[in-house]
């Protein structure tokens, strides 16, 4: 492939490296992946009314988030199993967030611990928590407090596991299990295979911690399910332990928005999992304009970003910033952290384009009257698109 000129492009690079059990993990969503195609619909059934005559020779793409400049309205989500994709995959992932101005959020299920993390990065460390257990949550929290993590994110989507059907056919789980099909599979992909040889399975590395010896924590480290009795209740004592900013992430209803508020909760993120949980959900773009209407924290969300224009319309309907999951790994997977720094500079470059293009000079200025409040083309009666195609022809005449 010639040089990559978008996300979809270091898309087909992942795909060409990574072997097809591991790409279809990175990939795939959950049942039929019409949450998958929704999330992406969604965002180019949006469409923008710019504004002329506007002196955009200088722009901006830089901004604040919870009082904090950073580069761009982005940060880079919490995604599990980053080694597979890449040796040491959170540390490339936090290194290329740090240099390029923006936070970096490691999951509860990354491969490399909470303090191996925050001693490669110099930049700003989110955690998110999976509530598997409420002691382990504690042993969890408190490390990512004593290690310097000034955000912690709770994902509330994950009351039990999605069904990921893509994973079920071709048998992916940790630790990987080795057959005739998956090595053949690694064969034709040497390059994924030798990275894999030096540099070891990729493990939990969090679970894999001396404090986690209690019989109990590790059955359910074991089962691998999610505390799904976990409720409001108990978001208080998160928020008592925790004494820094706090978000809450997997939300998609304007009254959970306002019921954290309540809370004392310092930020929401609108999720929907990237289509890998529930199907049939809503996607996060489709729940932003009421939710960012119906509080003052800030609202932040993820699922389908792909393209600078994306995050253009995501904060010109509210949001403070998105969260970046495929896209980055994308990158990841096919260049390691260069690719990770490749996609972030073609997203921040998309960015400054589409300002451009819409008549905004600062990314902060953008307001809801840059988009266009009617039907999408693909909402229009088939009629009235013939109506339109024949009078834009007639005026051409």
């Amino acid at each position: 492939m010639a040089k990559p000129v978008n996300v979809a492009d270091y898309r087909e690079l992942a795909k060409k490296r990574l072997p097809k059990i591991v790409f279809d993990y990175l990939d795939g969503g959950a049942e039929d992946e019409f949450g998958l195609e929704r999330n992406r619909r969604e965002f180019d059934n949006i469409l923008f009314r710019p504004r002329r005559l506007v002196d955009v020779s200088k722009r901006s793409v830089a901004t604040a988030l919870f009082g904090k400049h950073i580069a761009a309205p982005m940060v880079i989500a919490p995604t599990g199993l980053n080694g597979i994709f890449w040796p040491h995959g959170d540390i490339a992932l936090a290194q290329a967030a740090a240099r390029f101005g923006i936070p970096f959020a490691l999951s509860t299920a990354s491969t490399t611990t909470i303090e191996d993390v925050a001693r490669a990065s110099d930049g700003e460390l989110w955690f998110q928590l999976y509530v598997v257990h409420r002691k382990l949550a504690e042993l969890l929290v408190k490390r990512a407090l004593q290690a310097g993590y000034t955000t912690l994110v709770l994902t509330t989507d994950v009351g039990v596991n999605g069904k990921r059907e893509r994973d079920m056919r071709n048998g992916f789980g940790m630790p990987m299990k080795y057959t005739m099909k998956t090595a053949i599979d690694g064969i034709l992909h040497p390059r994924w295979t030798w990275d894999l040889l030096t540099n070891g399975m990729p493990q939990l590395a969090n679970f894999a911690s001396d404090q986690v010896q209690d019989t109990e924590l590790q059955a359910a480290l074991m089962s691998r399910q999610m505390d799904a009795s976990f409720s409001w209740s108990d978001l208080k004592w998160l928020r008592d332990m925790w004494p820094h900013k706090l978000l809450v992430k997997g939300l998609s209803r304007e009254d959970d928005v306002a019921r954290c508020a309540s809370l004392g909760i310092d930020g929401v993120i609108l999720s929907n999992h990237g289509g890998r949980q529930l199907d049939s959900a809503i996607a996060p773009i489709q729940a932003l304009p009421q939710s960012s209407a119906a509080t003052q924290l800030p609202v932040l969300l993820d699922s389908g970003v792909r393209r600078g224009s994306d995050i253009v319309k995501a904060v010109a309907l509210g949001a403070d910033a998105v969260l970046l999951g495929r896209a980055t790994l994308y990158g990841l997977a096919a260049r390691g952290q260069t690719g990770v720094t490749e996609v972030l500079n073609l997203l921040k470059s998309e960015i400054d384009t589409t300002l451009a293009q819409i008549g905004c000079a600062d990314i902060n200025e953008l307001a809801r009257d840059f988009i266009w409040e009617g039907a999408s083309a693909t909402e229009l009666p088939q009629e009235a698109i013939q109506e339109t195609s024949t009078m834009q022809l007639a005026v051409s005449r």
